[in-house]
């Protein structure tokens, strides 16, 4: 299968793009912006509505950078020019606050002044923002090449280290249960072995929410080389991994300091995981209700057995 297109090439302009995957976008470029490009970046994340209001030059100046600066980040997140961003900025500006509600939205991070409910707000208003906006940016179409792929696939190697081999392993499972020889990796040593076995007809699912792990990164480098279709899920979709798959799955979590790898990106990338196993499931709906049956079936005597309830008429 042909590689895509290295994605370091700037995006192209996003006239259709949603309110939903602009700011989506912006965060998603951030890693691969040169440093002026990423203070504009930090800027109008930081106040996507006042950003809309300011003129290129008071943008620029905001960000401590140039005009010229400022025009570059517009086409390096796929803007045709600046009133194309304002336009887009305004719009992601007023669904943030129709989301929002009546309450304004909670703060990047957690704080040490945070009661255990504004943690509780904070964090479940996150993972659902998170949620949405991957939902809003999944490209139906890679992700159904992918369904087929791992669909049609003589075997699936899962490679993942740290928050994302969670996931990894939650996709192995699925998978394995449903009859598909998947298998998840957790060690460098271990993921590059597995890939020198792999050759075309297989599936290589590589997961890193920032795309630059040298752990995930090099064996899905080596499982191309052999011929697998690669199948990179992240965050980044102009990071190394993504540089190096066949299909990139990309979700759009607003990692944190304080909660970095830990929440909301695993939420987001199991989201796009389910969607994938139940896309591979469908396409064999029959045989597949039948492996879920036997598996339950094969776990369901080691379940203790519920007590039976009196009732007044025992008595």
């Amino acid at each position: 299968m042909a590689r895509q297109e290295a994605p370091h090439t700037p995006a192209q302009p996003a006239e259709d793009t949603s309110p939903a995957e602009t700011l989506a976008r912006i965060r998603a470029a951030l890693p691969s912006l040169a440093p002026s490009e990423r203070r504009v970046a930090e800027a109008v994340l930081a106040d996507p509505a006042q950003a809309a209001e300011l003129s290129i030059s008071a943008l620029g100046k905001r960000a401590d950078t140039s005009v010229a600066t400022v025009m570059r980040f517009c086409r390096a997140t796929g803007m045709a020019n600046y009133p194309q961003l304002r336009l887009a900025l305004a719009a992601a500006a007023a669904r943030e606050h129709a989301l929002s509600g009546e309450r304004p939205a909670p703060g990047t991070d957690i704080s040490p002044t945070d009661t255990l409910g504004e943690i509780v707000g904070k964090i479940i208003y996150n993972e659902v923002r998170a949620l949405e906006d991957s939902g809003a940016g999944v490209d139906v179409e890679v992700l159904g090449r992918a369904v087929d792929a791992v669909a049609g696939a003589r075997r699936i190697d899962i490679f993942g280290v740290g928050a994302s081999a969670f996931v990894g392993q939650d996709l192995h499972q699925k998978l394995h249960r449903i009859g598909h020889m998947a298998f998840i990796w957790t060690d460098r040593h271990a993921a590059l072995t597995a890939a020198a076995l792999l050759r075309p007809g297989d599936v290589a699912l590589a997961i890193s929410h920032s795309g630059e792990t040298e752990d995930t990164v090099e064996p899905l480098q080596a499982a191309a080389e052999r011929g697998a279709t690669t199948i990179a899920l992240t965050n980044a979709p102009r990071s190394a991994l993504a540089e190096s798959a066949d299909l990139v799955l990309t979700t759009c979590a607003r990692e944190t300091p304080f909660r970095s790898g830990a929440t909301v990106s695993r939420i987001a990338q199991l989201a796009l995981i389910d969607c994938l196993f139940v896309g591979v499931a469908q396409r064999s709906y029959d045989a597949t209700t039948a492996a879920l049956q036997k598996t339950y079936g094969a776990v369901q005597r080691r379940r203790r057995p519920q007590p039976q309830r009196r009732t007044p008429a025992d008595h």
